[in-house]
Order: structure tokens, then C-alpha cells, then sequence
């Protein structure tokens, strides 16, 4: 018996694995990766409790999601009831190819109010076609009986009935199978980060079928609309300025403050020279020049070089233009 685990890498889907694989049954974890989360920590805890670990790429078909949730979004840009229905629905399509017979997730009953109630939960199974397939091990007990318990795959004596936000019980389990190392319960996701949201909800309204590169960009740097179709991003650091060049595209001008230290800055999309003069000073604005004092900036578009000056001005005067 084998059964796909759909691993987050947090305490809760270590648990879950854990539990399933007690009961003799091989676990394949599966990690669905996005611009929005990556698989590193997946990675680092699957290797914690040696459980074999496949990450899928699910950018295109969640995006879709991330633009139009059928059961809207949470506080931010996370659409989690259905980001976690189209996981499961992934992961139901695998069974055949993996030769497993059910999916096991880590989700708590009453963990997160508005995403993993006891309706949320139904939702989720049913809206991903495998109802029935789709056990949660850590609040089995507290749930209807799914088909792995009812055709006794699963000992449902030897589920949990955890329910709510406390941690306490998943660390005291964790102990019980001597897992001494787990990430904290904090973050994940982007999409639940206010400001990251402001700034995908942005580039949504301005581009709807944007670049993967366009979201990445989203992730460093100050962000400034000069225009509905014109943005620009300034680096605030060495290391974001190298992340910033590596995700310029072909037809994006890139302004380097040539004459003291100073940001990239990235103008993507409609280029007038207004824009343009105003792109320069941002740069130099957010240089370490004085305000008033003029430099020199290097300018590149479309392969080819060129220089041009201007004068710091007070950072306030772009503040309007922030997003």
C-alpha cells in the first residue's frame, strides 16, 4: 500500500507522513512549487524524516487560480481553499503513475479559521475530484470516514483528533517519533504578505498575463508606477541590484548610476522621454548623491549604451508613485 503525500514541509505534513508510514504504508512525499513558494524547506524536512520527496512544478495552472479563485481570496492574494483543491487534484491525478491508492495532507481542523473549518475542508476534497481519496491524518477522527479507513487500508484508531491553533500537540507527537528538527510555524507563502500582495494585485491590473520573471522582480526592491502600463523597480542593495539585472528583459531599459553608488533601476514597459527623465532621477535619487547635486547615469536599451545626467531630488517626491 502507498499513498502521496502532499508535503509543505511544516511540523503538521511531517506528522502526517509519519503517522501513515507507522501503519506500514509507503509515503511519496509531493511538493507543488510556485513563484509564490519555493521547495527548499519541503526539501530540508523531507530529508529530516528520510521521506522520498518529488517537487512539480504548478506555476501555469496556479496562476490561474491566483487570477481567478472560484472561492475568492483570504486576506491578501491567497486563494487558499482553492490553491489547496487544485493540489490535491494534482496530486489525485498522480495515484496511477505513483501506484498509490489515496493522498494524505497535514491540514488541522480549525487551524486556520477560514481555510481549514470543517466546510473548507469538504470543499477542498470535493472540488479536487478525489473526495473519498483524500485523508487528514491529524484530524482524522474529528472528519467523516474516507475510504482508506472504511476499506481498512488505514487503522482509524491510530488517527488524531487534533483540532485548533496550539502547537502543543504536534510538538509533544513530534517528540514520539523523535523529530527534533522542524521549521517554524511562520510564513510560506507569499501571497499572504500584504505588501507582496499589493504589488501582484498591481501588476495584475496592468499586465494579466505577465511574465513568470515579472512576479519574481516582485520579491526585490522598491516598486514605483510611472503609468498604467509602465513600472519601475530599484534596487536597494548589491545583491538585489544583481537580482534585478539577471531578471531584465530584452526590451526593458536599465539605469546604473554611473558617477557615485547607487541602485539599478528596471523600467518595464511604455518608455516616453519623460519617463525616461524620471527614471534617471529616481536612480540618482536614491543614490548617494545629495539632494540637488547632479550625476552621471549609464543608460541600456536594447543592447546598446548610452549616458545621460540629472539631479537627486527629495525621495518624498516619488512617494506617490510607490506601490
Amino acid at each position: 500500500m502507498k499513498a502521496l503525500a502532499v508535503f509543505s514541509g511544516g511540523l503538521d505534513s511531517m506528522l502526517a507522513a509519519q503517522l501513515i508510514r507507522s501503519q506500514g504504508i509507503d509515503v511519496l512525499g509531493l511538493f507543488f512549487e510556485t513563484p509564490f513558494f519555493t521547495s527548499a524547506r519541503a526539501e530540508k524536512s523531507a530529508e529530516v524524516i528520510r521521506l522520498p520527496l518529488k517537487v512539480i512544478d504548478l506555476t501555469e495552472p496556479h496562476l490561474e487560480v491566483v487570477r481567478n479563485p472560484r472561492h475568492g481570496h483570504g486576506e491578501n492574494m491567497n486563494p487558499c481553499i482553492d490553491c489547496h483543491a487544485l493540489m490535491l487534484a494534482k496530486a489525485g491525478d498522480r495515484l496511477v503513475e505513483e501506484g498509490a491508492s489515496f493522498i494524505i495532507t497535514g491540514e488541522v481542523l480549525g487551524q486556520r479559521p477560514m481555510s481549514q473549518n470543517l466546510r473548507a475542508l469538504s470543499t477542498v476534497a470535493a472540488q479536487s475530484g478525489y473526495r473519498g481519496l483524500v485523508l487528514r491524518p491529524l484530524s482524522a477522527k474529528l472528519l467523516p470516514p474516507t475510504v482508506p479507513e472504511e476499506k481498512g487500508w488505514v487503522a482509524r484508531e491510530a488517527l488524531m483528533w487534533l483540532s485548533g491553533r496550539s502547537r502543543k500537540p504536534q510538538m509533544e507527537l513530534a517528540r514520539t517519533f523523535n523529530i527534533t528538527e522542524y521549521p517554524s510555524p511562520a510564513g510560506g507563502c507569499l501571497l499572504t504578505d500584504p505588501i507582496f500582495s499589493r504589488r501582484l494585485k498591481d501588476l495584475f491590473s496592468s499586465r494579466p498575463r505577465c511574465e513568470v520573471r515579472e512576479i519574481e522582480l516582485l520579491k526585490v526592491g522598491r516598486h514605483f508606477r510611472f503609468g498604467e502600463k509602465t513600472k519601475a523597480v530599484v534596487g536597494r542593495n548589491k545583491m538585489e541590484n544583481e537580482e534585478i539585472l539577471a531578471l531584465a528583459g530584452k526590451s526593458d531599459l536599465v539605469i546604473k548610476v554611473d558617477s557615485v553608488p547607487g541602485p539599478v533601476v528596471l523600467v518595464i514597459g511604455e518608455v516616453s522621454p519623460e519617463v525616461e527623465a524620471l527614471a534617471v532621477a529616481l536612480a540618482i535619487s536614491y543614490s548617494d548623491a545629495k539632494d540637488g547635486e547632479g550625476a552621471e547615469v549609464k543608460v541600456l536599451e536594447a543592447g546598446l549604451e548610452r549616458y545621460e545626467s540629472g539631479s537627486a531630488r527629495p525621495k518624498s517626491e516619488f512617494r506617490a508613485f510607490m506601490i
